[in-house]
């Protein structure tokens, strides 16, 4: 497998995938930090092109995940990276509960160490769920979200596309948060939020509007 990046959020997946014994014939990607060794851990090969990345497809592997939490750019990347020959993978944390009844698991997704999530939840594709979350039962999590550490989802919530949680953010039962929405750390989220926008505090408040993605 190709992992899309080789710094911070990259080092979580990999023990993820230790976690899955799946670490035969693994590569890093990074074409952007000029301080990354040529291996890993004295290990593990770093591409530094795209056309590393096209010949490791064609030849070793198709698989490949995102290391990269930022939600747009975990879009542009899976784009960029399947129309290279790439085949997008989710990386599930063995570790993570996951409920066995009525769950949909978008392609491209990572869920990390700790997390918890029961029954009838659909996650879109290319959603990070990080370390210690937990997702009610009932829950639709868009494509493309970021979920930081901690992140608690009640029952029965919507969380839009391209929208970022922050670390311990808590979101009340039947909620509906928008497309594109950052929502702070330790915020708590009482009533539903509308799309572009950045809401902080306890309980949560909209303090700011985003220029809607163009996606």
């Amino acid at each position: 497998m190709l992992v899309v990046g080789a710094k911070g959020f990259a080092k979580e997946v990999l023990e993820v995938l230790h976690q899955l014994d799946d670490l035969h014939e693994l590569v890093f990607y990074d074409d952007v930090n000029s301080d990354i060794p040529d291996k890993l851990y004295n290990r593990f090969p770093v591409l530094k092109s795209l056309d590393q990345a096209k010949d490791y497809f064609q030849s070793v592997d198709k698989r490949f995940t995102i290391g990269i939490g930022n939600p747009v750019l975990r879009k542009k990347l899976l784009d960029t990276f399947s129309s290279l020959g790439g085949e997008i993978t989710s990386t599930i944390s063995p570790k993570a509960s996951i409920g066995h009844f009525g769950n949909i698991v978008g392609d491209g997704s990572n869920i990390m160490t700790g997390s918890v999530l029961t029954n009838d939840i659909q996650i879109g594709e290319g959603t990070l769920i990080n370390l210690n979350c937990t997702v009610g039962h009932d829950c639709i999590i868009g494509a493309f979200v970021e979920m930081s550490p901690g992140v608690h989802i009640s029952g029965n919530c919507i969380v839009g596309d391209f929208s970022v949680l922050g670390t311990n953010a808590t979101v009340l039962p039947k909620i509906t948060i928008g497309k594109n929405v950052i929502v702070g750390a330790g915020s708590v989220v009482t009533k539903d939020l509308p799309d572009n926008c950045v809401a902080v505090g306890v309980p949560a408040k909209v303090i700011k509007d985003l220029p809607p993605l163009n996606f």
